[in-house]
């Protein structure tokens, strides 16, 4: 099968530069130093070829998430980095044998992981993003709650999301003073971890035992400008359906990607905006356009982005995000997004 032959709009994974972000990842942060987030792939596939690369240890967002990985024999390592009030899903999966930690932020995130069956929790505490979190002072208390109910508390985990994006000269020294916070929280929970970090912050982050990054290995447009080491491995390939004077039409458009962090960027052209099921964009000069003629994008964020679609396409490698995808280009493998929903 080509790339000509793929139903669009479809998701196409360049498996050299895949390859390349992983290896990257795995020089700076080997084995349990890191513990990729599923959330931005969704795909036990994928996810196979990061625990053949050393990372053995997974970061999930939803209890599918969770339930997902141990069914496909990857729950050696399973933290559901998120709150929940009913932890039964999550029980049932470490009852069957998987790991499972739960994070935890108030008392009744506590007595949910108890009465779900789940037996080991994280103390996620606020080091400065606006979302969950306990405040840090109370975060030794909530320690000494849970193991009353009979949980062990592996450590802390607190993530600077609000740093991701800060200009790479001052954004060290503003890591350092989140995990200030969240070591000090440390020190009264106790534990052997302290996770935190994104792919935003995975090279400035020195206190982290272990780094919660995802996107790393597909990367997406806004991300990218923060982390250069990474490259774009993730494409998306549609068809031109209408084409006029100074514009063209392809079938690519809300329903296919994430659009919070912006939109995409038309290879070989400037996007105008995108509708529900259309992205309209005008070529470049010396650019022929016509219908039934296929356009690359590249997504703005890789993580909805892919929750949106059924499988990735892959092919061996590509001539870069500046060349495009080539019509004719073979693809050689389908990674179903298989944990795709709550």
């Amino acid at each position: 099968m080509r790339l000509a032959d793929l139903p669009t709009p479809a998701v196409v994974v360049d498996l050299a530069a895949f390859d390349r972000n992983v290896a990257t990842m795995a020089a700076a942060r080997p084995g349990r130093r890191l513990r990729p987030h599923v959330k931005a792939f969704k795909s036990t596939a994928l996810a196979h070829r990061l625990a053949a690369a050393g990372h053995t240890a997974f970061c999930c967002a939803t209890s599918r998430e969770v339930e997902g990985m141990a069914a496909a024999g990857l729950g050696a390592d399973l933290l559901l980095a998120n709150e929940v009030l009913d932890a039964s899903r999550l029980g049932a999966v470490a009852a069957a044998g998987a790991r499972v930690t739960l994070a935890v932020d108030s008392d009744e995130t506590v007595l949910a992981a108890a009465r779900g069956g789940v037996r080991e929790v994280l103390v996620d505490v606020d080091v400065g993003l606006p979302r969950c979190g306990c405040p840090p002072e109370d975060a030794g208390r909530l320690a000494d709650l849970a193991r009353s109910h009979g949980l062990v508390v592996r450590g802390v985990m607190g993530y600077e999301g609000h740093l991701m994006r800060e200009p790479a000269a001052t954004k060290g020294a503003q890591v350092e003073q989140a995990m200030a916070v969240l070591l000090a929280a440390h020190a009264a929970t106790g534990g052997d971890v302290v996770s935190a970090a994104g792919t935003g912050t995975w090279d400035c982050n020195r206190w982290a035992t272990e780094v919660q990054a995802g996107s790393y290995c597909l990367m997406d447009t806004e991300y990218q400008l923060h982390a250069p080491a990474f490259e774009h491995a993730l494409y998306l390939w549609g068809t031109v359906v209408s084409v006029r004077p100074r514009w063209a039409v392809a079938d690519v458009g809300l329903k296919a990607q994430g659009m919070d962090h912006g939109n995409p960027t038309v290879v070989g052209g400037d996007c105008l905006f995108v509708s529900d099921e259309h992205v309209s964009f005008a070529p470049r000069p010396g650019r022929t356009v016509a219908v039934g003629g296929r356009v690359t994008l590249l997504p703005a964020h890789v993580d909805p982005t892919v929750a949106m679609h059924e499988r990735m396409w892959v092919v061996e490698a590509t001539d870069g995000p500046s060349a495009g995808l080539d019509p004719d280009t073979a693809v050689v493998d389908e990674w179903p997004v298989d944990l795709r929903g709550w």
